[in-house]
């Protein structure tokens, strides 16, 4: 079926997107701050284990992250000056305190990301899904102390329906549709789409890609130099998609450091989070009443 979300909109005949303070690339990071249950099989490292409960091995590598991985990861974030936008389960907002506190201090994002990554946002009826989606934005404000105005699914999965009772619930954007270099407006009234990546994605290139800390290091600064060249004749996002317990692991803390430190060194960069980039597009490239009445091919 077509997918009646958005419609079809080449990127060489848009509007012009001038990022504040005449930056060329808007840059954020996206942290997933995940729970996952024990006793569930979710992403591993080996499936040989993966069926066995409990699996210490990919359970205790998943378990890395919050307890090790995120805090050198912070160091990081924290030397260059990137409030990352955290991808946030509930139930990690509830199991893990600290680090909602350590996001707090430093004034992240905060982003919903369903209630756990052992669940995927599939098969629910619409009533179900809607009870689900409140109590999880409700846990997410009280924890944070920010209601959520982005999302994204766990998987990035979503129903049909999800968008309309996230639109409901407040949200404001969605990250899971990875379609674009630029946000976009939805065909749904009062959402649109941030850019994220499923290819610049430590778990794709770390995991499914194999590849090396040098050769990441290589990869996100070819991303980088890309888009900056795109960006001459008009503003482009670059989304870093990050789990601690992939890149937060010690052989590959220097090849992040060196990531950012080229992007940090740069002028014409935004180092933003994805909150602000959707509110600073919407505010300043959409037209009164444009996220409303027109399809996103119309304007982007």
């Amino acid at each position: 079926m077509e997918n009646a979300l958005y419609a079809y909109s080449p990127i060489i005949s848009r509007p012009r997107i001038n990022w504040p303070n005449g930056a060329r690339v808007a840059f954020y990071v996206g942290l997933n701050i995940e729970y996952f249950e024990l006793g569930k099989p979710s992403t591993s490292i080996w499936e040989g284990t993966a069926g066995l409960m409990p699996d210490p091995l990919n359970h205790g590598w998943r378990d890395y992250g919050p307890r090790v991985g995120i805090w050198r990861m912070i160091e990081t974030f924290d030397r260059y000056g990137i409030r990352p936008s955290a991808l946030l389960n509930s139930d990690a907002a509830t199991h893990y305190p600290e680090i909602v506190a350590a996001g707090r201090a430093r004034r992240w994002a905060w982003l919903a990301h369903g209630k756990t990554n052992s669940m995927l946002q599939t098969g629910m009826a619409p009533d179900d899904e809607r009870r689900f989606l409140e109590e999880m934005t409700e846990t997410i404000a009280t924890a944070t102390g920010q209601r959520p105005t982005g999302w994204m699914g766990p998987g990035l999965s979503e129903t049909f329906e999800t968008p309309n009772i996230l639109k409901d619930l407040g949200y404001s954007y969605i990250l899971d549709w990875t379609a674009d270099d630029q946000p976009f407006p939805l065909n749904m009234p009062g959402l649109i789409s941030v850019p994220y990546s499923v290819e610049l994605n430590d778990l794709s290139l770390f995991g499914t890609k194999g590849m090396t800390g040098e050769a990441f290091y290589r990869t996100v600064v070819d991303q980088f130099d890309q888009l900056y060249a795109d960006s001459a004749g008009s503003g482009r996002v670059m989304a870093l998609a990050l789990h601690p317990f992939v890149t937060g692991q010690a052989f590959r803390a220097s090849y992040l450091d060196k990531a950012l430190d080229y992007i940090a060194s740069h002028g014409g960069v935004w180092l933003a989070t994805s909150d602000e980039i959707a509110e600073h597009y919407r505010a300043a490239t959409l037209q009164p009443g444009e996220i409303n009445d027109k399809p996103a091919s119309n304007a982007a």
